[in-house]
């Protein structure tokens, strides 16, 4: 961070106001003066607020897409309090070859899941209020940065102060935080619930920076200690909630020792320790998953090819930041065929725009970072911000995708951070129109915002507008031919599959989908010769892709709708030897071992699977269903009681349940069960139904008659808004 450790240690925060001013900041005063009104925190914290959520509105609406589906619907850490501890011994994802560790994510999907459901609505909403919260604390965080850097031999109590006597530092401060907030290309971060990890670490990391700060002017020593272990807390959970935390944290410490230099040595080494000690606690909480055995292989990039990626995706993330037009999910920087005839070479060469943007921004860090001027503390600290976070995103280091537009979440601030250090050495005449184009620049981005929150309304509009944008993705083609696939649109299906498998020839989910069309279509030799293929290449292919399973998983379908029940189970078998926690291979052969071979037969596959994994709510429910075939009904309320706890607003193990006790003529278990169904679903009439019908048998009619009165009511209102709509 060039310098940052250049002033004296002996100016007065008298002085250093002076100095301050005479820097060149007194025309910003001015345009303070006559925005008074705006000087009010609550104001802007307001104005944030509205804004943030204006700008989103139109995701609210939106769908779950792609790895959503997952995580809100099929995620099972997420359906019971009794599994929120279990979260932080597994990865984000069961089935996949990432090894993202964030638990406080799963946390808040429980938190939404208990309140809403699977209504979208809700999941939506929570990443809105987390997005538009960091803005607020980003804000009051840079207030504070940005009068360190101008108050630098003043302590932090005092700078509280001093801030009054300077309004220019909060509008600026107002200024970055505002145009963060709106900027489109956060999209991915806000829009798409599965984003919100990146909202998670900024709230938590910013918000404990900003108690840090706050413990340092404190008054009792009490209130300094609980203060900073609510930062410690908030920094853990920044870790536990996305990897970028570390980032902040090296940011944070990289800022005590350079710039708060007159805190005293001690307060300073101590965070130092307590940093160490968090990122020590997230390693060990790491370990806890265990090994992911699933990770794909190495690129082998030579340096070259990785400063030129380096450079070339700087420059996509400056187009991104400066000019939003074209965003999309499963962007690339990398052409593996950029080099092999004239043509391709000409395209390459064409492309290269991007290294030359990235080369020019390294410049433009350079200068400004070294220019003389009241802005080169600012504009050094924004370089530093924006290079320290975007280096592990810079393919020093192979990730899954070499450039992605929600990775810009932490860097965007250093690089907004910059812009505000350049804007402070305009001419005098051209700073009195700052405000009016930091307006323009809001109403754009903000409008751009709003489109692109448009395409998140639901899955088809998403993943068209993403190839009609630009994207090559495979996996969004994929997603797109499933869709029409399942409108029976199977000749437009197959031409999108067909290009996939052209450009990725050994890619299993494709050819997958591909069998799943042919099959569809009446061609089921050829869908079961590209099933078995699936089955026989697994044992390679999942080193690189994950749910490499799935081919097995329909071969068997196939051969069972053939009446070759011992082939099937046979393919099985196998598949679950390979994947022994994979629920969708087991529930598959316990099934087709239920209807060949009987209850039993079926138990031991379920049994050995929930011994290993207690917390899956179905498997718990399939163990009832087969004690109750068996005729143990002991052990099958026992399942059932368990998949019931798993799950809090499902009414399935409850139904069973329900009708074990009435084949018992235990009538009032039944009933009490019944009411615990109405509540987890009390707009479903058919749940009244069940109910008038226990009531009905305990012989208390006046009761069912009541019963079955508000079932009708709901069954009213449900055909009503189905003419509304």
């Amino acid at each position: 961070m060039p310098q940052l450790a250049q002033h004296s240690t002996h100016e007065s925060g008298e002085e250093c106001v002076g100095a301050a001013k005479s820097a060149g900041c007194s025309s910003i005063a001015k345009i303070a003066k006559s925005t008074h009104i705006l000087r009010s925190h609550w104001l802007r914290c307001l104005l944030l607020l509205l804004i943030g959520f204006v700008v989103r509105s139109p995701a609210l609406q939106g769908q779950s897409i792609w790895d959503d589906q997952y995580l809100v619907n099929g995620n099972p850490f997420i359906k019971s309090p009794l599994l929120i501890l279990e979260t932080f011994r597994h990865y984000l994802f069961l089935d996949s070859s990432s090894a993202h560790y964030r638990p406080i994510q799963n946390i808040t999907y429980f938190i939404d899941y208990y309140f809403w459901n699977t209504n979208d609505f809700g999941f939506h909403l929570t990443n809105v209020i987390l997005h538009v919260a960091s803005g607020i604390l980003l804000y009051f965080l840079l207030r504070q940065l940005l009068a360190s850097l101008y108050f630098r031999n003043v302590r932090p109590a005092t700078r509280f102060r001093l801030l009054k006597r300077m309004p220019w530092i909060s509008h600026g401060a107002f200024l970055v935080a505002l145009l963060w907030t709106v900027h489109p290309v956060h999209s991915a971060a806000i829009d798409y619930i599965s984003g919100r990890a990146d909202s998670l670490a900024f709230l938590f990391s910013a918000a404990g920076w900003l108690l840090f700060l706050r413990a340092q002017s404190a008054s009792h020593r009490s209130a300094r200690v609980g203060l900073c272990s609510l930062a410690a807390i908030s920094g853990l959970a920044a870790l536990l909630s996305r990897e970028i935390a570390c980032i902040w944290i090296i940011v944070f410490i990289a800022h005590l020792f350079l710039v708060e230099r007159r805190l005293r040595f001690r307060v300073r080494l101590s965070a130092l320790v307590c940093c160490l000690g968090l990122f020590l606690t997230y390693a060990a909480c790491r370990q806890l998953p265990g090994h992911r055995t699933l990770s794909p292989p190495e690129d082998g990039w030579s340096a070259p090819v990785r400063a030129m990626l380096m450079v070339r995706a700087l420059g996509d993330y400056t187009r991104l930041l400066i000019f939003p037009d074209n965003l999309h999910l499963e962007r690339t920087v990398l052409r593996p065929t950029s080099f092999g005839n004239n043509a391709t070479w000409r395209t390459a060469i064409s492309e290269e725009y991007l290294s030359i943007l990235g080369l020019l921004l390294l410049i433009a860090f350079a200068i400004g970072s070294f220019k003389k001027g009241s802005g080169q503390l600012t504009r050094a600290f924004g370089a530093s911000w924006f290079l320290a976070a975007y280096l592990p995103i810079s393919n020093i280091v192979q990730l899954n995708a070499t450039v992605a537009e929600h990775w810009l979440y932490l860097p965007s601030v250093g690089f907004l951070i910059f812009l505000l250090g350049c804007a402070l050495e305009l001419p005098e005449r051209y700073r009195r129109n700052l405000v009016a184009l930091a307006a323009v620049a809001i109403i754009a981005l903000g409008v751009r915002s709003f489109v692109r929150s448009g395409d998140w309304v639901d899955e088809e509009t998403f993943y068209r507008r993403a190839l009609e944008t630009g994207s090559r993705s495979a996996r969004i083609a994929i997603n797109l031919s499933d869709i029409y696939a399942a409108r029976g649109c199977y000749s437009l299906a197959e031409k999108i599959i067909r290009s996939v498998i052209e450009q990725n020839p050994d890619y299993p989910v494709a050819q997958n989908n591909l069998a799943n069309i042919l099959f569809h279509e009446g061609k089921i030799s050829d869908a079961e010769a590209l099933f078995a293929s699936i089955n026989k290449n697994s044992a390679e292919t999942r080193r690189e892709y994950s749910r490499t399973w799935v081919g097995a998983v329909n071969l068997a379908h196939l051969r069972y709708k053939a009446r070759n029940y011992a082939s099937a189970i046979s393919v099985l078998d196998r598949a679950r030897k390979d994947y022994p926690d994979v629920w969708e291979i087991v529930s598959s052969e316990s099934e087709a071992l239920r209807q060949t071979e009987g209850a039993d037969a079926a138990l031991q596959v379920v049994e050995a699977f929930a011994n290993r994994n207690w917390w899956h709510g179905q498997a718990a429910l399939a163990l009832g269903r087969l004690y109750a075939q068996k005729g143990d009904i002991d052990r099958a309320i026992i399942a059932l009681r368990r998949a019931s706890w798993l799950d809090i607003h499902d009414t399935e193990a409850l139904r069973l349940t329900v009708q074990i006790r009435l084949g018992q003529n235990r009538l009032e278990d039944a009933l009490n069960l019944q009411r615990r169904a109405i509540a987890r679903q009390p707009d479903e009439p058919h749940q009244y139904i069940q109910l008038s019908q226990i009531l009905d048998k305990m012989g208390r009619a006046d009761e069912a008659r009541t019963v079955l009165a508000q079932a009708s009511r709901l069954v009213s209102v449900a055909q009503s808004q189905t003419i509304l709509n």
